[in-house]
């Protein structure tokens, strides 16, 4: 039996598990399964390398179906390679089964969540990124798009990214079949349009019949010897191929086959010549990837800023990026073309090829770093102004589902960045990230705190954020001050006080000038600093609240919602005898001087003074 035949019936073969899969859960995409069986058959069982026994070898070549819903063919292709029980194919979509409806890293050989479409891609250039130039290895990253996810900007970001590095270790492979969801895309079958405007982005690019097996092996194998440009194929296929009354046809997208699905299946097992075994050797890997270890991080000096000292949080960012840096090669710092505010230039200074530009494309920005990340292969930091990852919140959350590890910094929030203006300053972070179910939030004070946020966020599992802001404010902390995830610190206190101000970083030291006021008329506060807001010390806030006689004014550099304040209500939410007084950003702001933005929304020491007063019943 001849390879080539052997693959087409493999493709076959993938069709029928794809239809039977999802008769079983009475849902799925089998339609969009049958389009790229062909280009599934080379890719798995012939072009590429890897181990069967541990599909995340970090030397295997990496596979990402940014076009996640044709997830039962992609588990086929495991099927047949024999990592998934057969059997097992018709558990899909059920609760007990981690075959799900798109594919989660909760299966050992998906290493990304996809599904919400556009998003495949960067992540594999982030893959591709980490292979030429940090593991310097041979793995190379396939990525399957659909024709209709090309509509989304994020592929335009990644191909630009590709072409830009030179990523000669990547294949995108477009599913051009056609056909969307509600109807045809919008350039159908045009493939010469296609293939002008992936040539532009400075991509390698092929136009293929997609359900040619002789085509598929020959440009796989001829984007082995391209040096100095990512691969483009465009492959032509059709919807529900060889799917008879079904290929080509409208009104088939998420639909399983039902009644029609035996004679179907019927038509593709006439077309198999080798019902039996497949026949075909699975290559292996070159093993030639280097061994990593990113545990137990550490700073490589400690926090050097001095008491009272003014330093601008953002700044120790990108300090403490460095110190980490010089104690493990792995650590790699993204950015968005606003290092010289962020600070990451300082990591780009020290280290030049640990560091990833990324340019004004925040939605790839941060799929690059997913990408990075994958594999256990670096500890990456991410990092732009707080207000553009609201651009990228989609990635945020895909990567929560993906389970990756990934730091983001966000500067510039809050009005405390004065007169830039609303749309550069982040009021909705904290709400974002706090709403990330594996999200870890850090909101450091001073520079020593940021500082170790930085060295937490680099141990700490899931997706940290840490928000540092614009301007220079007082170091609180000495060296030696120890600091951990969901511990805050009581930085002002009395042996009577009368109640709790709770803030960060520059509302903090706002709390602590209106503290100083009060005391010389007879109240005294407390100030906490949260250093986490999520988690959020839910002891300390409750036993200082008790004993500063169950008053509490949280003050917070963000709007209302989601922020400070309401992580601090949700503690207390329970507790008798507990008021919570919120001062935030009520309304959308303006430009200004930070002191003037800091009175105008009334989260400037004068206004705690006020509030206290009022909570109090000392006006």
């Amino acid at each position: 039996m001849d390879k080539t035949q052997n693959l087409y019936d493999i493709a076959n073969k993938l069709r029928i598990h794809s239809i039977e899969a999802t008769c079983a859960s009475n849902s799925g995409h089998p339609t969009s399964c049958a389009s790229m069986a062909e280009i599934m058959s080379v890719l798995f069982f012939d072009t590429m390398k890897y181990s069967c026994k541990e599909p995340r070898h970090p030397a295997n070549d990496r596979f990402i179906l940014s076009k996640g819903h044709a997830a039962p063919i992609l588990y086929a292709a495991w099927a047949e390679a024999g990592v998934v029980p057969v059997g097992e194919l018709k558990n899909l979509r059920k609760i007990d089964n981690d075959l799900e409806g798109h594919p989660t890293p909760r299966l050992n050989f998906v290493d990304v969540a996809t599904g919400s479409l556009g998003q495949g891609l960067g992540v594999s250039a982030g893959m591709a990124y980490t292979g030429k130039y940090i593991d310097k290895s041979d793995y190379r990253v396939y990525c399957l798009i659909g024709d209709g996810e090309s509509a989304e900007g994020a592929v335009w970001e990644a191909l630009a990214f590709g072409g830009k590095y030179k990523l000669n270790n990547l294949v995108a492979i477009f599913d051009i079949n056609r056909l969307g969801q509600s109807e045809a895309t919008a350039y159908q079958h045009d493939m010469d349009l296609y293939k002008q405007r992936m040539e532009s982005f400075g991509w390698n690019t092929h136009v293929i019949d997609g359900h040619s097996i002789e085509d598929l092996v020959k440009v796989f194998e001829d984007a082995k010897s391209c040096l100095d440009k990512p691969t483009c194929v465009l492959a032509r296929t059709f919807k529900g191929k060889d799917f008879p009354e079904i290929e080509d046809k409208d009104n088939w997208h998420g639909k399983p086959l039902g009644a029609k699905a035996a004679g179907v299946i019927e038509h593709l097992q006439s077309k198999i010549v080798n019902a039996g075994s497949h026949g075909v050797s699975i290559k292996e890997p070159v093993f030639n990837t280097p061994v990593v270890d990113i545990s137990d991080i550490k700073l490589s000096e400690a926090p050097h800023h001095k008491f009272g000292e003014k330093v601008a949080t953002r700044l120790s960012y990108g300090e403490a990026l460095v110190k980490l840096g010089k104690n493990n090669s792995r650590v790699i710092a993204l950015d968005g073309d606003t290092k010289n505010s962020t600070f990451s230039l300082k990591y780009k200074d020290a280290f030049p090829d640990r560091y990833i530009e990324c340019f004004i494309a925040e939605q790839n920005l941060v799929s690059v770093s997913i990408g990075v990340a994958c594999r256990d292969r670096a500890v990456v930091f991410c990092s732009t102004f707080a207000a553009f990852f609201s651009r990228a919140y989609d990635q945020i959350r895909m990567g929560a589902i993906s389970q990756t590890n990934l730091n983001f910094c966000g500067s510039h929030c809050g009005v405390s960045i004065g007169e830039d203006g609303p749309s550069q300053m982040a009021l909705e972070d904290l709400a974002m990230f706090r709403a990330i179910p594996t999200a870890t939030v850090f909101y450091p004070s001073d520079a020593t705190s940021t500082e170790r946020a930085v060295e937490l966020a680099a141990n700490t599992k899931g997706i940290c954020f840490i928000r540092s802001s614009r301007p220079n404010v007082d170091v609180l902390y000495d060296a030696s001050e120890k600091f951990e995830v969901g511990k805050g610190k009581i930085v002002r206190q009395s042996d009577n006080d009368h109640i709790l101000l709770i803030g960060s970083c520059v509302t903090l030291h706002e709390a602590l000038k209106a503290a100083e006021e009060l005391s010389k008329v007879g109240i005294n506060a407390r100030v906490l600093d949260p250093f986490t807001i999520k988690p959020i010390d839910s002891d300390l806030i409750k036993e200082s609240a008790k004993q500063c006689g169950g008053k509490i004014i949280t003050v917070e550099d963000h709007y209302p919602e989601g922020g400070i304040g309401d992580a601090v209500l949700s503690v207390v939410a329970e507790e008798a005898n507990i008021t919570v007084k919120k001062l935030a950003v009520n309304g959308v702001p303006r430009s200004g001087k930070p002191t003037e933005l800091l009175a105008m929304f009334e989260i400037d020491s004068a206004a705690i003074i006020e509030a206290a007063k009022n909570v109090l019943g000392k006006v």
